[in-house]
């Protein structure tokens, strides 16, 4: 008889986990998926583009339901887990059903952060997070309404690129001194915000809010500098916060996420967290790509072949922000004992910055190029030393290796 496997949360890591574990042991367990969001699982990534209506609403879906049923999965989206009783291995369901489980994966993603600003509760400010977020902002958005997005990191990128492919005046308020600060380096961040002014989009940088102005809903923003911002809307995107109530009501061991060892086990045996609700040696990962390795290693696990561990991601992004390319992966600042090469054609909007240390890349930046973006993170992570293709990995992939190639025919 297949042992039960209660997943709870139904997006981008469930999914992956469900996939790496069906090719790894496909029978082994009777699954569950419980999602409180009433859809099959769906591509976070791509809300930006519903918004701008340069996608269809099922063009985002991971997986077809009949995918999930090939598989055996019982597919409960729409139903919210209250809670886990770790004694008798129940997991408890806002209708008053319980769940049995033999292994538990808390996939539960993170929430939008609400700012504590006066006037964050009026009607008009919205968050930008999922799919219910995208219709409220669609019904109250249009051609010609003025939007203010509050947040200059990428979720607040993605709202404003969609709002104002939609028409919207946009205005985006942004805390730091840089867009996506966490992402790109200071040449980068300028080029971002000087090619979303190009088409449109108002960037305050070095702003913080003061409050939401409006009586009986939001009618403007107000910032501490005291410039005043007409909105017909607001739309929040300050950030996330791991969701792990369920873990801590459950006694589990909690910090900012919910506390994994390098296997993705819980403080307590047979519950396991993935994704963004989850925390590894201290680090929240709020991409996608960490917790698509994270479903890899709990996959392997959870087949009986747990040969890898998890030991980390190193970071990239390689995104377009309102249609721009951007791509950043490790030690992109450059940290102390790190030299860097610079490639820079503002004209063209093209720049590249390259963190090496002890003959070897540990970071990149890139602006407007992207292409090989892929190559430059392969190149981060095996640590292979650049010296035979230094003068020349700048240019991409495809110069070096030609350049390389001639030198060994040469020789």
């Amino acid at each position: 008889m297949s042992e039960p496997l209660v997943i709870i949360g139904n997006g981008m890591a469930a999914a992956r986990l469900v996939d790496e574990l069906s090719t790894r042991a496909l029978g082994r367990y009777a699954i569950a998926v419980v999602g409180e969001e009433p859809a099959l699982a769906y591509n976070r990534v791509l809300l930006s583009s519903l918004l701008a209506r340069e996608v269809e609403r099922t063009d985002i879906d991971l997986k077809s339901k009949a995918w999930w049923q090939e598989r055996g999965v019982t597919l409960l989206y729409g139903h919210q887990a209250i809670g886990i009783d770790t004694q008798i291995r129940r997991v408890k369901l806002a209708g008053g059903a319980t769940l049995p489980y033999g292994k538990l994966v808390l996939a539960t993603g993170s929430r939008a952060i609400r700012l504590s600003a006066p006037g964050m509760d009026l009607p008009g400010v919205l968050t930008f997070r999922d799919l219910r977020d995208v219709a409220a902002i669609e019904a109250a958005a249009g051609q010609g309404r003025s939007v203010v997005v509050i947040g200059g990191g990428l979720l607040g990128l993605e709202a404003a690129y969609g709002l104002a492919r939609a028409g919207a005046k946009v205005h985006i308020v942004h805390l730091m001194d840089r867009l996506m600060e966490r992402q790109l380096d200071v040449r980068a961040g300028a080029m971002l915000k000087a090619a979303l002014e190009a088409r449109g989009i108002t960037v305050h940088l070095s702003a913080e809010t003061a409050r939401v102005a409006g009586t009986r809903c939001a009618e403007a923003v107000e910032l501490r500098d005291g410039t005043v911002l007409p909105a017909d809307l607001v739309v929040v995107a300050a950030g996330v916060r791991p969701n792990s109530e369920l873990a801590q009501a459950a006694q589990l061991n909690v910090g900012r996420g919910i506390v994994v060892d390098d296997g993705m086990q819980t403080s307590q045996s047979g519950i396991y967290a993935i994704g963004e609700c989850a925390e590894h040696r201290g680090v929240c990962y709020g991409l996608v790509e960490p917790a698509y390795e994270q479903a890899r290693v709990l996959a392997s696990r959870l087949a009986g072949q747990p040969t890898d561990l998890y030991a980390g991601s190193t970071l990239a992004t390689n995104l377009k922000v309102s249609g721009v390319g951007v791509f950043s992966a490790g030690d992109f600042m450059g940290s102390a004992g790190t030299e860097q090469i610079v490639l820079s054609d503002p004209g063209i909007g093209l720049y590249k910055k390259f963190v090496i240390r002890d003959g070897k890349l540990v970071g990149a930046v890139l602006f407007g190029d992207t292409a090989d973006g892929l190559w430059y993170l392969d190149l981060i992570r095996s640590g292979a030393p650049i010296a035979p293709i230094r003068s020349d990995f700048a240019f991409g992939r495809a110069f070096a290796e030609r350049s390389t190639a001639a030198i060994k025919k040469a020789a």
